[in-house]
């Protein structure tokens, strides 16, 4: 009997679902600020707020010529806040108008970082009761972030080899998604109320540290 020849196929192998390792890489480059951007403010108070708002004006206008003749350039000084806010006293349980507070608010950028200590004595000196946020950062800083950035990818694919290694995972050595996450931490300094009084305020830049962070996934 003739049997016609039927040819067998072989059942493909079900796909083998591969695996993903996630892995988190840091790097970090620590810098010599060469920017300050400083918070000054005048803060005035009276009963009539027509005369709180013209002392609170002729105070900054005087604060900001003198920081004009130290030098700076008037596009390095902005006017970041203006409130005007009515005050209370509270006189047996019961709230009793005082008069009106105006907060003028301007915020200065140093290059010089070493004459920030003697731009808020002259500030002080001039009129300015409260500074604040004195924060340090760096002009170029994408180029830091960068090298950092390197150090971070590095520091991926060191701990997934270690893992490879350790764990004998047959990884791929191409990464299939890489997450970027950035953190920048620059040093700023508390707020401080100070007195027109004369005196020499030391200011410390110290470093910043630019931070990247990454998150690696490899297939294995």
């Amino acid at each position: 009997m003739y049997y016609p020849y039927v040819p067998h196929y072989r059942q493909p192998e079900p796909n083998v679902k591969r695996r993903t390792l996630r892995v988190t890489g840091e790097g970090s480059v620590s810098v010599q600020p060469d920017i300050a951007r400083v918070q000054l403010e005048v803060i005035t108070e009276s009963e009539s707020l027509r005369q709180a708002q013209q002392e609170n004006a002729q105070t900054m206008s005087q604060v900001i010529n003198a920081l004009l003749n130290l030098g700076l350039e008037r596009e390095d000084i902005q006017t970041t806040a203006f409130n005007i806010t009515p005050t209370y006293d509270y006189v047996d349980g019961q709230q009793v108008f005082r008069g009106y507070e105006v907060r003028n608010q301007i915020t200065v950028e140093v290059s010089a970082i070493d004459q920030v200590g003697n731009i808020i004595d002259v500030a002080v000196q001039n009129g300015v009761n409260r500074v604040s946020n004195i924060r340090f950062t760096v002009q170029n800083r994408q180029l830091y972030y960068q090298q950092a950035l390197v150090s971070a990818l590095e520091n991926a694919r060191a701990k997934a080899q270690t893992i490879n290694e350790t764990m004998q995972l047959n990884l791929d050595p191409t990464p299939v998604r890489i997450v970027e996450r950035v953190i920048d931490t620059p040093i700023t300094y508390s707020t401080l109320t100070v007195a027109a009084e004369s005196f020499t305020t030391p200011i410390e830049p110290g470093e910043s540290v630019i931070i990247a962070k990454v998150e690696v996934h490899f297939r294995y």
